[in-house]
């Protein structure tokens, strides 16, 4: 049987849902697609693998949850299932080397792009590159890659405005989604000291009776908290907040958030200069170096003047523009080029 040129199979974590924005911009470049989400148990295998893997996993400190060599068989099973003629797999450290063995055994074309810092993935990289090209979010790994002899391709991560943001009414709060980090939690308290509206959303946030079982607190973090949202409400509690933030940790790539919040035309506040290189600082992003200039800025945006009003609007335009999964997917394919 011939293999169609046009059949892609996406091999991809679950990943926030963020594996159906991918399927669908490149459905929208005319790609026949499928994806199979190596991460994806049904409800008794999440049970054995909390007890087998995941709870062992937290001992040892490590973050694998499942088993690579039933998360290998299946997407192998998959791959020979769907005959695809092309694929593109999503960081998939989760896969042993028999997978991309079995990729080479069918010769299809096949890319991968990584969403995470290599430094925090267990590659084989100098062997992965003779079975599959290379695209990261990172620019310094790029650059790294590139440097050792190995062909690789910068690829951002973006935005999908498919997704229905689920508005609320304005609040004048400066918010924040997301994980609690050392540097993240700083900020934080830095500005509720200093008597500025923040919550902060997230289980690692929340003094939900539940979150604080999940994560293991007895005592309240000290900061305004929400408990976990889904994307599409996470959306409309940043376009609703008079500003987002945007705190990275130790990370080279910008994360999804960066293209999410102009995205759906919320004020963000990002702690990366270069981030001019994807938006224009002062008109479509607000950047800030240390938490004095994140406590001036704070406080601009809570006073929600035009000009606020209008980095919203240009931050979303250039989004639109250019920072879209459908500009990410024309992108990738060059992974697969002759």
């Amino acid at each position: 049987m011939t293999r169609s040129p046009r059949k892609l199979l996406i091999v991809t974590p679950k990943f926030h849902g963020y594996w159906r924005s991918i399927e669908n911009a490149f459905m929208a470049l005319g790609y026949d697609v499928r994806s199979h989400r190596y991460d994806d148990v049904s409800a008794g295998d999440k049970v054995y693998n909390k007890v087998r893997h995941e709870l062992p996993a937290k001992i040892r400190g490590t973050g694998q949850h499942l088993s690579r060599e039933q998360t290998t068989d299946r997407a192998i099973d998959v791959l020979r299932e769907t005959r695809p003629g092309l694929l593109l797999v999503v960081r998939g450290d989760a896969l042993t080397d028999r997978f991309w063995q079995a990729v080479a055994d069918a010769r299809i074309p096949a890319g991968i792009w990584f969403y995470d810092e290599l430094t925090k993935m267990d590659q084989d990289l100098p062997q992965l590159a003779d079975r599959a090209r290379i695209a990261s979010y990172s620019a310094a790994d790029v650059r790294q890659l590139v440097s050792q002899g190995i062909p690789a391709l910068h690829v951002p991560l973006a935005f999908d405005p498919g997704i229905t943001v689920r508005h609320r009414p304005y609040d004048a709060t400066i918010s924040f989604i997301g994980a609690r980090y050392p540097k993240r939690e700083a900020l934080l308290h830095g500005l509720v000291e200093r008597g500025l509206p923040v919550r902060a959303y997230g289980r690692d946030w929340s003094d939900h009776p539940v979150d604080r079982l999940r994560t293991w607190r007895t005592s309240s973090i000290g900061v305004p908290n929400g408990r976990d949202l889904p994307l599409a409400e996470g959306y409309g509690v940043m376009h609703g907040s008079a500003a987002t933030l945007n705190i990275h940790g130790a990370q080279d790539g910008f994360t999804m958030r960066t293209f999410e919040a102009c995205g759906v035309g919320a004020v963000q506040l990002i702690d990366r200069s270069d981030v001019a290189d994807l938006y224009e600082p002062g008109t479509e992003i607000l950047v800030f170096k240390n938490e004095d200039e994140l406590t001036e800025l704070c406080r601009k945006c809570l006073a929600d003047t035009p000009e606020m009003r209008r980095l919203r609007e240009q931050g979303r335009r250039r989004t639109l523009d250019s920072h879209t999964f459908r500009h990410r997917a024309h992108d990738l394919e060059a992974l697969w080029a002759e």
